[in-house]
């Protein structure tokens, strides 16, 4: 049985929505509402929905950017989503994230050798002449050289910037990292020279990833196995080529038919999705997916849908699971 490095029971993150005079709540963003998953050591698990289903929050509370509201995040066996700072330092260097947007994730005031290098310096690993060496090995493996040592990020290419974050995370030797869409606002060129490189250091450190992202083809390449979130809730969880095959909840379903066909003259059908993504402040009661869903039926609006092992491995969140929606003619 393969090794499970992470695992999250019952995650929860509510965000006050505060008013009046003394800013007391007044209500919640339901940002995170219940998910569940693991991630086996070694593997890449995809995390796919549209903007604002979660995703990033997810990768967040794991890494206690943000405190989780409830929950467990067991890593290697250790629940560490109640842990306080003191305690939680030594599991610090074991978890990095590489962040969505390379400008706005590096310092513009520092050169690139001390923001790759201040890991090393905080973590006591490295000082003076070994944390530059240790730099320039880490630059190597990504892709760049000595040269950019003592520029700034603003001398740098989006592509180039995403490459140092990414040195910037290895720099402790982690064991798993929060890819929190690593490569949306990069060329599609560049975008494809990323994922290789993230797949090789994969390969060759050993690395468990966590790749989050709204882009099925992506998600495609890089994961083993991909949940999908719909606001604040894992709907779908399957090995990759299972869930390309079948899917068997309805939005999942509409996301695949959305995905385009690289040839101009094939023609299919698609189901577009009515209306709008309702508000995590305010989300509705049964299944969340049942205002916009096109076979949903009476007790969808009133009973939410457990996750359950529908096929073997493939997890679906609907009273449905598996009944095919259609376009209307």
């Amino acid at each position: 049985m393969p090794e499970r490095i992470l695992e999250i029971k019952n995650l929860k993150k509510f965000f006050p929505i505060r008013g009046g005079i003394l800013g007391r709540p007044i209500g919640y963003v339901y940002a995170v509402n219940g998910v569940n998953f693991h991630i086996n050591r070694g593997e890449t698990l995809g995390l796919v929905g549209e903007s604002g289903c979660g995703k990033t929050t997810v990768g967040r509370c794991i890494l206690k950017l943000i405190q989780p509201t409830d929950g467990e995040i067991l890593f290697e066996g250790n629940d560490i989503a109640r842990l306080p700072e003191g305690e939680m330092q030594k599991f610090r260097s074991r978890m990095q994230i590489v962040f969505q947007d390379p400008y706005a994730s590096l310092n513009p005031r520092w050169t690139i050798k001390d923001i790759v290098g201040e890991p090393l310096v905080v973590r006591g690993i490295a000082h003076g002449e070994e944390m530059r060496k240790t730099v320039l090995n880490l630059l190597s493996r990504v892709g760049l050289s000595e040269d950019h040592l003592n520029r700034f990020p603003h001398e740098f290419s989006g592509g180039q910037r995403q490459r140092i974050g990414i040195a910037r995370a290895l720099a402790v030797d982690p064991e798993f990292i929060v890819l929190d869409e690593p490569t949306s606002s990069l060329d599609v060129s560049v975008q494809a020279q990323t994922l290789n490189l993230l797949k090789e250091l994969q390969k060759d450190l050993k690395l468990t990833y966590l790749f989050i992202s709204h882009n099925l083809s992506v998600i495609k390449h890089m994961s083993d196995r991909i949940a999908v979130m719909y606001l604040g809730k894992v709907v779908e969880m399957a090995p990759k080529g299972a869930l390309f095959e079948r899917q068997l909840h309805p939005y999942t379903q509409a996301l695949f038919q959305a995905i385009p066909i690289p040839d101009p003259d094939v023609r299919r059908e698609r189901v577009v999705l009515k209306g709008d993504v309702p508000s995590p402040a305010n989300p509705p009661p049964g299944c969340p997916f049942h205002p916009r869903c096109p076979i949903a039926i009476d007790v969808c609006s009133r009973v939410e849908p457990p996750l359950v092992e529908v096929e073997p491995d493939h997890w679906a969140a609907c009273h449905l699971a598996g009944q095919q929606i259609v376009a209307s003619k």
